[in-house]
């Protein structure tokens, strides 16, 4: 065989190996809600930026050809440390978690964005209002658990309004725009 038959031969073998995931079929993993944050940031009085917690998290996403991202947050499951501040952030001025205890987000595309990086758009549903939002996620890594589980990682950040979604009480001290933090990680089923 002619060394540019060998080339040709090596560089279509090459590039089978190099195929990105995004060919390949599908990967699903249940999200891991132990060891995921969903953080919020919000300006308070204009001086200082304060953070909050959601610690029950749950869903799946798929990574490969049609990928995908389905996640509930439990808006009672809010934290800032201060069980009075908490108490008020469940209540009507704020999450209002008795008529609205889930925060949902259901991806409609994932688009590759870069290396490692999507562009992932979907429904937002907070506060009993659904939006369409747009965000990026970064792939943060991958690797096999001690109890024979393969585990994969995603962080992203994500502006909304709190008034677009009805929550406007307070609009004077605690800044309307919110940054939501999201640090995912799952499980791949098999």
């Amino acid at each position: 065989m002619k060394a540019s038959r060998w080339l040709l031969v090596a560089a279509f073998s090459l590039g089978l190996i190099a195929v990105d995931s995004d060919a390949r079929a599908a990967d699903t993993y249940k999200i891991d809600g132990s060891h995921s944050s969903v953080i919020f940031k919000i300006k308070h009085f204009g001086a200082s930026w304060f953070y909050g917690r959601f610690f029950k998290v749950e869903g799946n996403f798929t990574v490969g050809k049609k990928s995908s991202v389905s996640l509930r947050v439990d808006a009672n499951s809010v934290a800032t440390f201060s069980k009075k501040r908490d108490k008020h952030l469940r209540g009507a001025d704020f999450f209002n978690v008795k008529q609205f205890p889930a925060i949902t987000f259901e991806s409609t595309s994932v688009d590759k964005a870069g290396k490692g990086a999507y562009k992932v758009t979907g429904k937002l549903t907070l506060h009993g209002v659904t939006k369409s939002v747009n965000f990026k996620m970064s792939y943060v890594g991958s690797g096999k658990d001690p109890w024979g589980g393969f585990r994969t990682g995603y962080f992203g950040t994500l502006n909304i309004k709190r008034s677009d979604y009805g929550m406007k009480y307070m609009l004077a001290g605690l800044s309307d725009e919110v940054e939501l933090t999201l640090a995912i990680e799952g499980v791949k089923q098999k």
